[in-house]
């Protein structure tokens, strides 16, 4: 027995899904990935992704949602998989394989993305002819009774080719607003035929497709379904707890041999799992679920660390501990876990970056992992280097520090450089935002084990310059300047003031601040430093100035709507299209599209841009040392993912 088996007996203890059983809890939940052919076929890079998840020692895995109908109705994702034909059971079919390779137990899903779906098309259908919330999306068409019919029948027959495809289980996908959910839920069925009405009426679509699929395949085939425990819809006519709990006691009744439960739609103006979210915040609703359901109930939303979902399973308020995004990040996390090697786990900031790629119809990329999508590529391995190289990685950010470990691990001898007394870079001074963003740290601790599990030395409050690289005796072999970027108050006229300070500065607390806040810039920096002072409803007096017609171009879709949301809340004025003129006596001057030009009065202003890169040291070392990179903000100021890619390709290249 593993220690880790040891440490958490009820995660890798085994257990049952209708006749099925699972070598242990942990199962790998559905993801879509964007690395499918647009017209539904299975690519060798999905089967490789999904081979690493079935390497993993995870005892069950779950394909992506397969859409269900040849017009593309039902498809959310331009690459999503098809299994409308008999002609999609070959690639199907290798995914099921490689899973059972590894000894795990194979799942496949049916989704039909309703309301969200259609990606290709120029309309969604849906119950009911419900006006989107978010903008992204078609209006929907109401679905006459032949179509829904039609539809069911696509789920009973997709049913079919899963068996014939080899996989060991079913699940359903009836969560976020995908076209069960439409159904089941008050907001989106208006409908007053037999498919609308009550929730038993509501409730009948799903009903009928749970009750086809059994019919079909037989009761020895295990079936699956995620549901909604809680819309979180409340504000505008969704569900109640209640009601989610009815239908799901429908889904039993109807013959579902396990839950996945949710909670919330992609319309919900509540977050649900972003690092707001605190971890196990959503395990009451699974409890729930225990409590009321005689059939075995999963959970994947933030349970990141395996201590909750452990005692979880032991209280009796969970059977399954699901992952997406975590295994998005490491695909290796339940056999680390075994293992008991927790401080290896690449750990997932709840960043969904994996997200929005989805919903600008770009296969799926990871900050924390570089090699999402390159599972089976030879160029993205880290092999072992024909010749061993001195490398020097000037600056220990995100960028630094992924260099640095690949670097080493290829078999490099490797020193670290970092100005400060600590690692991390702008990383470390995004760990003491509010609102969860101290998980930042995780990322940084890992690193920093990493880079002393492979011999990185890191040499801290240590500033570089041309001159430790002058002797050509002693200077090293290869050069990567990670230096990172600054901000500088040579920007803005009459910015040279005391009351004029740098955003790191204020969220590090090392500068007073007065009441009368001006912040020049709204992208991420800005808007964190914004956060910051009203985390604690300061009596600050805020205004923001950006110089585009948004705050937060640069901001993960999934965050930047709550970060706008607490800005109103916390009475931040905002200046959007405009200009700083200049800082003078009275103030801060600038001209704004509605007003024209106008003097702010102000205690303190705050710069969180324009941002600069520091990369000076590149052109005297040029011709000093052999191998010379620049890397992450060093090249150019971007977001965190932009830096550990480029650390991880430019650790390949050495």
């Amino acid at each position: 027995m593993y220690p880790g088996e040891k440490k958490y007996p009820h995660i890798f203890s085994p257990a049952f899904i209708g006749t099925m059983e699972v070598k242990n809890r942990v199962k790998y939940g559905s993801t879509e990935t964007n690395f499918n052919l647009r017209d539904g076929f299975v690519t060798d890079v999905e089967v490789a992704y999904m081979e690493a998840q079935a390497k993993s020692g995870a005892g069950l895995i779950t394909t992506q949602g397969a859409f269900t109908d040849p017009a593309g109705e039902g498809k959310g994702y331009v690459g999503m998989m098809g299994i409308w034909d008999d002609k999609f059971i070959p690639g199907l079919k290798r995914i099921a394989d490689v899973i059972r390779k590894h000894g795990a137990k194979s799942m496949c899903q049916l989704m039909h993305c309703g309301r969200v779906g259609g990606v290709e098309l120029d309309y969604t259908v849906g119950p009911s002819a419900v006006k989107q919330a978010i903008p992204r999306f078609r209006e929907p068409v109401e679905m006459s009774l032949e179509k829904i019919q039609l539809t069911i029948q696509e789920h009973i027959d997709g049913a079919r080719r899963i068996v014939e495809a080899g996989y060991d289980a079913i699940e359903i996908s009836g969560i976020v607003g995908y076209l069960i959910s439409n159904f089941n839920s008050k907001y989106t069925n208006k409908r007053t035929d037999q498919y609308g009405g009550d929730v038993e009426g509501r409730a009948r679509f799903m009903r009928e497709i749970i009750e086809g699929i059994k019919k079909e395949v037989g009761s020895a085939v295990p079936l699956m379904i995620r549901l909604c425990g809680e819309e979180l819809l409340d504000d505008r006519g969704g569900n109640t707890p209640e009601e989610c709990l009815q239908i799901i006691k429908i889904a039993e009744r109807a013959g579902i041999d396990a839950l996945s439960v949710t909670v919330g739609w992609q319309e919900a103006a509540v977050s649900v799992i972003t690092r707001d979210v605190p971890m196990g915040n959503w395990l009451y609703v699974a409890e729930r679920m225990k409590q009321n359901l005689k059939i075995p109930v999963a959970m994947a939303y933030r349970l990141f660390y395996p201590e909750l979902p452990e005692q979880a399973i032991a209280d009796g308020k969970l059977d399954f501990w699901e992952m997406c995004r975590p295994m998005i990040a490491d695909p290796d996390l339940p056999r680390k876990i075994i293992e008991d090697r927790q401080e290896d786990i690449i750990p997932c900031m709840a960043c969904n970056l994996c997200l929005a790629r989805l919903f600008r119809d770009q296969p799926i990329t990871c900050l924390v992992r570089p090699t999402t999508g390159y599972e089976a590529h030879p160029d993205w391995q880290i092999t072992q280097a024909p010749k061993k190289k001195r490398v020097v990685v000037v600056g220990g950010g995100p960028a630094g520090m992924q260099c640095a470990v690949v670097a080493a691990q290829k078999g490099h001898d490797v020193t670290l450089h970092e100005k400060s007394g600590r690692l991390g870079g702008q990383l470390a001074v995004a760990a003491q935002g509010p609102f969860g963003d101290e998980e930042f740290q995780r990322m940084i601790d890992y690193f920093s084990t990493q880079m002393t599990k492979n011999g990185v030395k890191v040499v801290l409050n240590s500033e570089m310059n041309e001159k430790h690289f002058a002797d050509p005796l002693t200077a090293p072999d290869t050069v990567v300047l990670a230096s990172g970027s600054y901000l500088t108050k040579n920007d803005i006229p009459g910015a040279n003031r005391d009351n004029v300070v740098f955003a790191h500065d204020v969220i590090e607390g090392k500068v007073e601040i007065g009441k009368r806040i001006l912040i020049a810039g709204g992208r991420g920096l800005g808007i964190a430093v914004a956060q910051f002072l009203l985390k604690d409803k300061s009596e600050h007096e805020i205004t923001m100035v950006e110089s585009q017609k948004k705050i937060g171009r640069d901001v993960n879709p999934s965050y930047i709507w709550r970060y706008v949301k607490k800005l109103k809340q916390g009475n931040v004025t905002v200046f959007k299209a405009t200009k700083i003129v200049e800082i003078n006596d009275d103030g801060v001057v600038i001209n704004s599209p509605e007003g024209g030009q106008i003097t702010i009065p102000v205690d303190t202003v705050i710069l969180s841009e324009p941002v600069h890169s520091r990369n000076e040291l590149a052109e005297h070392l040029e011709y000093a040392v052999g191998e010379l990179y620049t890397i992450g903000d060093a090249m150019k100021p971007r977001r965190a993912h932009n830096a550990t890619m480029e650390g991880y390709r430019t650790g390949l290249k050495i």
